[in-house]
């Protein structure tokens, strides 16, 4: 029997108490690079390496700082070299994936220096690339106007177009080009020297051709494999949904408690509660990615809502780890003609109203891409974590809906 599911029993919540006690805090390791960066970046969003100070000086790091804080973002930017043998391995993936497991935030937009060329950037966002990061960072080592720029300026440039949020247009403006080499009216001289060494001439310009092929698919390549999940981004996920999932079992266990308390005569919805909690536990049992621990979670939050005179709204609609809801708001999905009215965090109900889509809850699909939950077959995408009418989360679970996700239909 799975502990979460002993956990039906008063007697079983009582031995489930006992296999979750409080711990104690562990003792600290030394310090890591990721560490260190990470503890600069709470205090400012710009961090710069000694080895880039020179070319990215205290002056311009202010502005970097100031020009941040006018776009409302939640973005940090890492100057800091990146070699093979370092503590990240020489890859830009690495650094942000360790990066984002240390930062408290959960909306993030990084920014940092390229792993393999070390005049170019990268960029990623978390739980999902709203706002065009990586197309739009990418975008700054193409454009005409940053030929000759420094790494200042191309920070700044990349800061600006994540603000503009159009920087795959900008990306497949900038490169529709590459590749396509033009000829040269040559030079007396040069075809002099193209007569006399004709191999040589073909040799170098195959050569050319070939650096110019290869920069090109090597740019192409990154920008697909970014919006797949690598082995970096997959580990990150990993510790997200541990911490999640020790987080799930600690709600499900004290609404199991607060369940076995609670005074029938008065309360107001017990028999919801004991649905919502049995069903929690049984998506804890059979939780296969972080979208079914979020509905552990939302399960969790309806069986504590029911149990008080006034019931509060669910969990956020765009992700149920924002927390509890503040307000519903009325939102059309790209792309649909209806509207729905879900419930949304202070967080993401300032984003609605400035017309942007929140960032959301995201989904691991067959292929490895991370897509917004909502836009999957899974039950939390038909019921939005509590926020959609019709058959409530605990009912779907009950009658066995968790384990068909192509059976079922999204309602938004």
């Amino acid at each position: 029997m799975s502990r979460n599911r002993a956990v039906l029993t008063a007697a079983a919540l009582t031995a489930l108490l006992t296999v979750f006690p409080a711990t104690g805090s562990q003792a600290a390791d030394a310090p890591s690079a990721g560490e260190r960066i990470a503890k600069a970046l709470r205090d400012t969003p710009v961090y710069v390496d000694k080895a880039y100070t020179e070319a990215v000086p205290p002056s311009r790091q202010r502005e970097l700082t100031q020009q941040i804080k006018k776009t409302g973002l939640p973005i940090k930017v890492v100057l800091t070299p990146l070699t093979k043998g370092d503590p990240f391995n020489g890859e830009a993936d690495t650094l942000a994936s360790v990066l984002h497991d240390r930062l408290p935030q959960r909306e993030l937009i990084l920014i940092t220096t390229d792993g393999v060329f070390t005049d170019s950037l990268n960029g990623y966002e978390w739980p999902a690339d709203t706002h065009q990061t990586r197309d739009a960072v990418a975008a700054t080592g193409f454009l005409d106007e940053m030929r000759d720029a420094g790494l200042a300026d191309l920070t700044s440039k990349a800061v600006e177009l994540v603000a503009e949020e159009n920087g795959t247009e900008v990306y497949e403006e900038a490169t529709e080009d590459l590749g396509e080499v033009a000829p040269e009216q040559p030079t007396p001289a040069a075809k002099a020297e193209r007569s006399a060494w004709p191999q040589v001439a073909a040799i170098g310009l195959a050569l050319a051709a070939l650096t110019t092929v290869a920069l090109v698919a090597y740019r192409r390549r990154h920008r697909r494999r970014t919006s797949a999940m690598t082995p970096a981004l997959g580990a990150a996920r990993a510790a997200e949904e541990t911490e999640v999932r020790r987080k799930a079992e600690a709600e499900v266990v004290a609404l199991g408690e607060a369940v076995r308390t609670a005074d029938a005569a008065t309360t107001p919805d017990l028999s919801r509660a004991l649905d919502a909690y049995a069903a929690a536990g049984k998506v804890l049992d059979e939780a296969r990615d972080l979208t079914d621990l979020a509905g552990a979670l939302a399960l969790a939050a309806e069986g504590r809502a029911a149990l008080t005179p006034h019931p509060s709204l669910p969990l956020c609609y765009f992700n149920p780890l924002h927390g509890q809801a503040t307000t519903r708001t009325t939102w059309r999905r790209l792309g649909h003609r209806e509207s729905v009215t879900v419930a949304t965090c202070l967080t993401c109900t300032t984003t609605l109203a400035t017309h942007r889509t929140p960032d959301s809850l995201t989904e691991l699909t067959e292929d490895g891409h991370l897509i917004p939950y909502y836009e999957g077959q899974s039950i939390w995408a038909a019921t939005g974590y509590g926020s959609l009418p019709g058959d409530g989360m605990a009912s779907r679970v009950g009658r066995g809906d968790l384990g068909r996700d192509k059976n079922r239909e999204t309602s938004a």
